[in-house]
């Protein structure tokens, strides 16, 4: 069988109470899925009433669908009954049996009770004892069969370049509050690891609102350029020490010579040779960082194949809020992992300088070049997966 194309849809209240990072992980790690686009969704008043129709076309109990369809219409519109915003974080699933899968063993259905499902953990549902329904919130949205998946899909591909990408502008705060957007890349992540949703569940405590959101498969150019600054530091913060230069060059020399080599023209030529070094060093360690990013080796790709897509995969997210920068840095710890204070991110899942987990933006002007050479400053993002998607529901 042909590999699905489905989706789930994050709802505006788990947003608000912050659950975004706990469903992910689920979604990720449960569905033996393959996570290929996502992005913000904050649905116009027309989508939501094409997305209703799609539910009232389905085969389902009378009952549900109007559960379903009151619930909609109640919270997924910009003026909806609790006044919060209808940010939703909306997510791409590929593979075999992607809709049952999704639907069944990773949702849940609407009336689940069970831990191990997510709406069993993260949805409410209180039926009164004359049938009527007394709350209702399902947590994540999906689709019911294919039929009405293709049809979900299809209004998504219309809607996205209207309704999604980066959502800045939709948050209010209060008049003097000063908000900051900030820039935070989830380091590759392996398929079906909870370690994305873990992080995001973290980043919560700092009560900032997640306005953007993109699955990130870095090219080795925009690598290159998103940490090319890194170059000068590494110059001379790496720069190869003149001492232990010196101290090979004795050891060497002792095999060579049957004569001790005075020690003033040891440190001479490893002087030299470190100034020599410098820029190989900072070069070698560069592409190191430039290899775990892209999952590519930037020494043994042509120049026509580093505009390409790399292997590894990152998840971006933009936080905006007010001290957005210092807040999220406070949460993510020091750059070396090891160093970092207990329950800081990349204490707990770092492992290194390079592998520490998270890349987080230092300064508002720093997050906006690095938004630019990602894609999340001209909302590129919502074009490319609505290509996914038609390209999906044309071959079918």
């Amino acid at each position: 069988m042909a590999d699905e194309l489905t989706y789930a849809l994050i709802t505006p209240y788990s947003l608000l109470k912050s659950r975004t990072g706990g469903i992910l992980g689920r979604l990720l790690s449960l569905a033996n899925l393959e996570l290929i686009g996502a992005t913000m969704f904050a649905p116009s008043d027309d989508f939501v009433d094409k997305y209703c129709a799609t539910i009232e076309e389905q085969d389902i109990k009378q009952a549900w669908k109007k559960v379903m369809i009151n619930y909609i219409n109640s919270n997924f519109r910009k003026e909806n009954k609790f006044g919060i915003t209808n940010r939703t974080v909306l997510l791409f699933f590929k593979g075999s049996h992607a809709i049952e899968k999704l639907k069944d063993d990773v949702i849940g259905p609407i009336t689940s009770f069970q831990g191990h499902t997510i709406r069993g953990s993260f949805g409410d549902f209180v039926e009164n004892s004359d049938g009527t329904m007394e709350y209702f919130e399902p947590a994540v949205v999906t689709s019911a069969d294919p039929i009405t998946n293709d049809k979900q899909l299809s209004l998504f591909a219309e809607y996205l370049p209207k309704d999604g990408g980066v959502l800045e502008d939709i948050i209010k705060f209060p008049e003097g509050v000063k908000a900051e957007t900030t820039l935070v890349i989830l380091k590759p992540f392996e398929e079906q690891s909870p370690l994305p949703g873990n992080i995001i569940d973290m980043f919560s405590r700092t009560g900032l609102f997640i306005v953007g959101l993109k699955l990130l498969r870095m090219s080795i150019a925009q690598a290159e350029e998103f940490y090319g600054p890194l170059i000068n530091i590494f110059r001379e913060k790496l720069k190869p020490k003149p001492e232990k230069i010196a101290e090979k060059l004795k050891e060497s020399f002792k095999s060579c010579f049957t004569f001790e080599v005075p020690d003033a023209i040891i440190k001479n030529h490893a002087a030299e040779l470190s100034e020599q070094l410098k820029d190989m060093n900072a070069m070698h360690e560069f592409n190191k960082i430039i290899q775990y990013m892209t999952g590519l080796d930037p020494e043994k790709t042509s120049p026509s194949d580093k505009e390409k897509p790399g292997t590894a995969r990152c998840l971006a997210l933009l936080y905006r809020g007010p001290d957005a920068i210092r807040k999220i840095r406070n949460i993510l710890g020091p750059t070396d992992s090891k160093k970092g204070e207990p329950g800081k991110v990349r204490r707990i899942y770092g492992e290194d300088i390079m592998k520490n987990a998270a890349h987080a933006s230092d300064a508002v002007e720093n997050a906006e070049r690095e938004r630019k050479i990602i894609g999340l400053w001209e909302n590129k993002e919502p074009y490319e997966l609505k290509e996914i998607i038609e390209d999906y529901l044309r071959k079918k």
